[in-house]
């Protein structure tokens, strides 16, 4: 998966818009907007430059923990909640659509 089909993935789930929080070289995608009177909440971050892609997603914490028993290139969330998030280097291990169903779990998490 490319850097662009994920993150037009990303950016299609509602209200999902795309910040640079952290500077240049890392894509933030948040739902809820402060200036409408809402939490925002992060579900992804890429790096950007990162070859190949890896991409942090919030998973549930025995997925997360069995993703990573499972797959070497599921690392604890780099600089994140290593509970609670999911580093993915997207390298063919996982599928696309694997990748699409952690990230849609991920939005999820952070809107239900």
């Amino acid at each position: 998966m490319t850097h662009k089909e994920l993150e037009e993935y990303l950016l299609s789930f509602p209200n999902a818009w795309l910040d640079y929080p952290f500077g240049e070289g890392t894509s933030v995608y948040k739902v809820g907007r402060k200036d409408a009177g809402q939490d925002e909440k992060l579900f992804a971050i890429i790096a950007d430059e990162s070859k190949p892609l890896r991409v942090s997603l919030k998973c549930d914490p025995l997925l997360a923990q069995n993703l990573r028993e499972k797959y070497e290139t599921v690392l604890p969330g780099y600089h994140l909640n290593k509970k609670h998030w999911n580093t993915i280097i997207c390298s063919g291990q996982l599928s696309d659509d694997e990748i699409k169903d952690l990230a849609r779990l991920s939005y999820r998490l952070v809107t239900e």
